[in-house]
């Protein structure tokens, strides 16, 4: 991972973004959206959870989006405000190199440097390698929830992990 830099957002992302995020909601039930975000919708995204100051991370090789995390409200009520909620999406070219540990490993740094105190992972169930990921970085299952999501004509389940920061 020596040729990765982890760096912050920078808006000349959007683009890499919407198209790894676009990815994963056309061929994956990895996130619940069904249609793909344009790159307006990615950038006012991004631009509430940077005017919040909350974590966003690049990984770059080669000067190309690898991947991105970011870590935002767990729910939007005042009483959650020190709990996270993280997403790590990767270029499928990337999957299975280790940036998954290397970006959740720098996001757990900066989330708690934030202030949050806990982060929750929300993982549809049947995603072994994600959730494998969060219990080596001492996640916890504390929730499961069954058939809560519909996409390709079939019912997914999720799993709620924790972890103290």
């Amino acid at each position: 991972m020596s040729d990765i830099l982890l760096r912050t957002f920078a808006w000349s992302d959007i683009p890499a973004i919407t198209a790894i995020y676009r990815h994963y909601v056309e061929h994956s039930a990895v996130t619940f959206d069904t249609e793909a975000p344009g790159e307006e919708a990615i950038a006012e995204k991004y631009a509430g959870l940077k005017k919040l100051g909350h974590p966003l991370i690049i990984a770059e090789r080669a000067g190309k989006v690898a991947g991105y995390a970011y870590a935002s409200f767990y729910r939007p009520r005042a009483a959650y405000r020190f709990t996270a909620e993280d997403s790590i999406y990767l270029d499928p070219e990337e999957t299975g190199k280790g940036l998954g540990k290397l970006l959740l490993s720098e996001l757990l740094l900066q989330s708690k440097a934030f202030g949050f105190r806990q982060m929750l992972a929300v993982i549809t169930a049947d995603t072994a390698n994600s959730i494998r990921l969060h219990e080596q970085f001492g996640f916890s299952k504390v929730g499961y929830y069954t058939g809560v999501g519909y996409k390709f004509d079939r019912w997914h389940d999720i799993v709620h992990l924790q972890k103290t920061l």
